[in-house]
């Protein structure tokens, strides 16, 4: 049945917020990329919010009906030596 006119529809709210647990996962992955995270977690507390954070975006991904994301291709995952 479709929404009323003026009500948004379920998948595009499922959307939005996958679309914030994303920005949410790439903010926790810019903090272990340089380091940073370290001046507000110890090991175990960083961890425990990065799964969090990444069963936030599953979670949000099959709810929003897209298919689940496959890791890249290029460089195969892995960065470039320093």
């Amino acid at each position: 049945m479709p929404a009323p006119p003026g009500v948004p529809r379920l998948d595009e709210l499922s959307r939005k917020w996958l679309d914030l647990a994303e920005r949410r996962l790439a903010y926790f992955t810019e903090l272990y990329r340089c380091g940073r995270w370290r001046r507000y977690y110890t090991a175990e507390q960083f961890v425990a919010r990065v799964e969090d954070v990444m069963r936030a975006v599953k979670a949000w991904r099959g709810l929003s009906g897209l298919p689940p994301e496959k890791p890249s291709d290029e460089n195969n995952g892995q960065r470039p030596a320093a």
